[in-house]
């Protein structure tokens, strides 16, 4: 899980501070977590007896004491350090089973709040659409401009999958049991019998679940995962987002042609993203789409059945219009017991028709088969068209009520998901790509050897070829396994397209993107399967959009000239003209902060922001950017709405595609509850950003940033002090923390490194991220921030309250702030220094483990400096509950962690301890809410 889920976004008070009587307030949680750990307890008792619950039960009630400051840690460390890998494996299940409950009941807690919230007729909560709405209003806002900026107006979340979701499919079905029955109990009378046995089932349940898959997950279970999330909620809000925010713009601005299509929309990485993925093939895009496809059409299809047995009405006491009954009759249903049901008769042709269409695509029909055959539906505007027939129908004999109820969501729901469901990017490093086409020129014999060439000389070369319709090689001819897979991956995506429309694979992302050449590759690859035609009338045309990744500092760094540079291209800049001069561009916020940390990965992706957003008004396009986030503060994580309200001016401009990691779309989108929270936040968010002054700095605007030239550099070099130069650093790292067995747990389908090395570069962001967080010292979050702020400041008073005037004007500093201490909270080096005491040289120990709490140090006391606040969760009042909470359950799963790595690396190889490890592992993650 993650600090973006619940820690902030869901957990922070309504308004920001707690109610007067907080401790009244918490009364509820106080009561579901006792009752969920006694019923936990019984449970454990029962099935595991009497001396394991009396294990479990004092090492818990010594966890809370440390919390408390009543006992030494070393004393619970020593007790827990005896234990046999038996009795270790049933405190760990427990108090993992213990965290989990108690991420639960905070959760329902929070729905509580937020309920009590709206019946005590409080003013709407920040990152509302009711909230963003009334900004909106005070701000007396041109309909001019309001229809300018919104013009194409798009709010993408694109899932993806990563190696850091422990949690199985199971477990997380218990948990939203538990969930259930907490809510029910808050909402009505219940069966206190009944509904004690059925909490008991589902802690039993839970009980007798291994936390553990017995294999690694496979990418065609990461996509089927991902597409539950639409039954479970994304099918009933996001078409209700749509309605509700083009209903109450249109009544705002009624002259503004505003949204004329869906402004929140699906996206997915999960089949496409083939970036040091080997497992992402041909097959691998096919089934990703072929699934999509499949979970739209079934939806779409068991609405028409519903709506068929809704709409009853009679032609002998209502009048149709004449399009409605037109419909009927070409529906082929000739039964007499509905002949007087147009409706009933013009939905049942247009289910055959849907069926039709389904069987195209699918080869299946995934509902009812129909009794007849009629012609598919080549489009959803076809199917919309025939929807709005009945709309219009209804409304003309006094239904409206009835349009406005099923037959408006089926009608939104096809406009969003179409026949596609969402959009499938691809993915893939321009290294790959510089290889591929290099073998592809040879074999064609235009090119011995292209990776000679230099910049101009390889832009030379692909234009010409750009200007060529003909291909670059037979679909038989013999290449590499590498050419040949990537071949093969584009013709299946040519395929898809063909089949589902150019919507269901919208664009191709470049990772690792430096120059005009890596663009005008992908261009070639495209042009290689028929999906770009040089010689289309009007000029070169490509239905796949090509995105450059910026991923580290430097490129970063360089991304408004490579830009420019691609712009200056004219058939690149024509292909941009045919997609209505849009161009996206993707910012990888992960390896940026592993390349230079914190402050200065955060940094220097607002400059380049700014650099785009500049480029993208000279040149004249629209820019959209793709925000590569991960779930954690490490990797761009963080409360979305203020995220993207800390985004510089411009750089939004109505439209946004953010990526929603693994590790944090259970917690987003479980249910209709979370996922209309996190939507609207996201839609919000944009709104603000795109039509208000949020940034604030006016006039002082260069300044600041040259302030933060110097700031960044400085926190840059801190950090690289310790990662890149320190020597031993890395043999430190992979001691200290569990980054190896990370790679021996089977929670995602990605290997953990690009490629075999033993280096931080060839380490993914995510294990690097995840393996900080178990050894509680959460380092990608913080370290080389104190440095550098404190360094300026240097004792003046002066600079001081400069950067207290920043931290609350800004809401870039503010927000990188916030997210420093909300992870520097979370932060504890008591702990760590069990962690650090792997390390099995002694001064290597010290030498790095001091310059860690050093930097600690100076960043908690400079952070709290310019916060003016006493503690670091004082402008999160619900984390800090969240932590008195959880925090406790960590306690013994960290000391047995610990334990067991030090048996295991000192040669016990007893199947038990390694699996002791890989359910710590869980349960720290579980616990923290925090993972890669």
């Amino acid at each position: 899980m993650s600090e973006a889920t619940v820690d902030v976004a869901d957990l922070r008070a309504p308004g920001g501070p707690p109610e007067p009587d907080d401790r009244a307030s918490e009364a509820p949680l106080r009561e579901d977590i006792r009752l969920l750990g006694r019923v936990l307890g019984e449970v454990i008792g029962e099935q595991a007896g009497a001396d394991v619950l009396e294990l479990v039960e004092s090492t818990r009630v010594e966890a809370f004491r440390i919390r408390r400051s009543e006992v030494d840690r070393g004393e619970l460390a020593e007790r827990l350090a005896g234990l046999d890998p038996r009795e270790a494996t049933h405190v760990i299940r427990a108090f993992s089973h213990f965290s989990l409950l108690a991420n639960i009941a905070e959760d329902v807690h929070h729905e509580r709040r937020r309920r009590h919230h709206r019946r005590a007729g409080s003013p709407p909560q920040k990152g509302s659409l009711a909230a963003s709405l009334d900004l909106l209003d005070a701000a007396a806002l041109d309909p001019a401009v309001v229809a300018r900026e919104l013009a194409g107006a798009l709010v993408v979340p694109v899932v993806t999958a990563h190696p850091t979701e422990v949690r199985r499919k199971t477990i997380s079905q218990v948990q939203r049991q538990v969930s259930d029955l907490l809510r029910q109990r808050d909402g009505a009378d219940v069966d206190d019998r009944a509904w004690s046995a059925q909490l008991w089932r589902e802690v039993l349940t839970l009980w007798q679940t291994a936390l553990l898959r017995l294999s690694r997950l496979r990418l065609a279970d990461e996509i089927d995962e991902a597409l539950r999330y639409y039954d479970l909620s994304l099918f009933e809000v996001v078409p209700e987002i749509n309605a509700e925010l083009r209903r109450a713009l249109r009544e705002r601005w009624p002259d503004a042609d505003l949204l004329a299509t869906p402004m929140l929309r699906p996206g997915s990485w999960i089949g496409g993203d083939r970036d040091g993925n080997p497992f992402v093939t041909a097959d691998a895009v096919r089934r990703a789409t072929t699934q999509q496809a499949r979970t739209a059409l079934r939806h779409h299809l068991a609405e028409l059945v519903c709506l068929a047995d809704e709409l009853s009405m009679s032609d002998r006491l209502v009048s149709p219009t004449d399009e409605l009954y037109a419909l009927a009759e070409a529906s082929g249903d000739d039964s007499p017991f509905r002949g007087d049901e147009p409706y009933r008769r013009a939905l049942r042709g247009i289910y055959r028709r849907l069926a039709a269409t389904a069987l195209r695509v699918l080869g299946e029909v995934p509902g009812p088969a129909p009794d007849a055959v009629l012609p598919p539906y080549d489009r959803p505007q076809e199917l919309i068209a025939d929807l709005e027939t009945v709309d219009t129908s209804l409304r003309g004999h006094g239904a409206g009520a009835l349009a406005d109820d099923r037959l408006a969501r089926l009608r939104e729901a096809v406009e969003v998901f179409g026949f596609h469901l969402c959009g499938l990017d691809m993915r893939q490093n321009s290294a790959v790509h510089e290889e591929v086409v290099g073998e592809l020129l040879a074999w064609a014999g235009v090119c011995e050897d292209y990776t000679t060439l230099d910049e101009a000389a390889r832009v030379e070369l692909l234009t010409g070829e750009l200007q060529l319709r003909r291909p670059l090689v037979r679909r038989d001819a013999e290449l590499s396994e590498l050419a040949r897979g990537e071949l093969d991956l584009l013709v299946a995506a040519a395929d898809q397209i063909a089949l589902l429309g150019p919507e269901s694979i919208p664009n191709y992302v470049i990772s690792m993107c430096e120059s005009v050449s890596d663009v005008l590759e992908v261009a070639v690859l495209l042009k290689e399967v028929g999906l770009l035609d040089p010689g289309a009338e009007g000029g070169p045309r490509c239905s796949v959009g090509i995105s450059p990744l910026f991923e580290t500092i430097e490129d970063l760094q360089g991304a408004g000239a490579t830009l420019t540079a691609m712009l200056d291209h004219p058939l690149y800049r024509a292909l941009v003209a045919d997609r209505g001069d849009a161009q996206e561009v993707m910012l990888g916020y992960s390896d940026s902060n592993k390349d230079g940390g914190y402050l200065a990965a955060n940094w220097a992706l607002y400059r380049a922001e700014l650099a785009l957003v500049e480029v993208a008004r000279r040149e004249g396009v629209r820019l959209r950017l793709f925000h590569g986030r991960g779930g954690t503060v490490g990797r761009g994580g963080g409360p979305s709405y203020e995220a993207i309200r800390a985004q510089p001016p411009g750089s939004v401009a109505g439209s946004l595609r953010i990526t929603e990691q693994g590790e944090v779309i259970a917690a987003k989108y479980a249910s209709p509850q979370l996922a209309r929270r996190n939507l609207e936040a996201l839609v919000a968010a944009t709104l603000e950003s795109t039509l208000l002054d949020i940034e604030g700095l006016g006039d002082d605007a260069e300044e600041t940033y040259a302030l933060f030239d110097d700031l960044a550099a400085r926190a840059r070099r801190a950090y690289s002090a310790l990662v890149h130069e320190t020597p031993g650093f890395v043999e430190w790292f992979r001691a200290a923390t569990p980054v190896r067995e990370l790679a021996e747990l089977n929670i995602g389908s990605r290997p953990p490194s690009r490629k075999a090395g033993d280096s931080i570069s060839d380490l993914r962001a995510i294990p690097w991220v995840f393996s900080w967080s178990q050894a509680r010292i959460m380092l990608p979050g913080w370290y080389g921030t104190g440095s550098a702020l404190d360094s300026w400041v240097a004792g003046s008073p002066e600079r001081l309250a400069h950067l207290q005037r920043l931290h609350q004007r800004w809401p870039f500093f503010r927000t990188v702030l916030s997210n420093m201490g909300m992870v520097l909270a979370k932060t504890d080096l008591e702990l760590a220094a069990r962690y650090a005491e792997l390390v099995p040289d002694p001064e290597l120990r010290e030498r790095v483990f001091s310059q860690i709490t050093a930097e600690h140090e100076r960043s908690v006391r400079v952070l709290l400096a310019i916060t003016g606040d006493d503690h670091l969760l004082a402008d999160n009042p619900s984390l800090a509950r969240s932590i008195r909470n959880r925090f406790p359950y960590l306690e013994p799963l960290h000391h047995l962690q610990v334990e067991m790595l030090r048996r295991r690396r000192g040669g016990d190889d007893d199947e038990l301890v390694r699996r002791c490890i890989q359910l710590s592992v869980n349960g720290v993650a579980t616990a923290l809410r925090n993972s890669g």
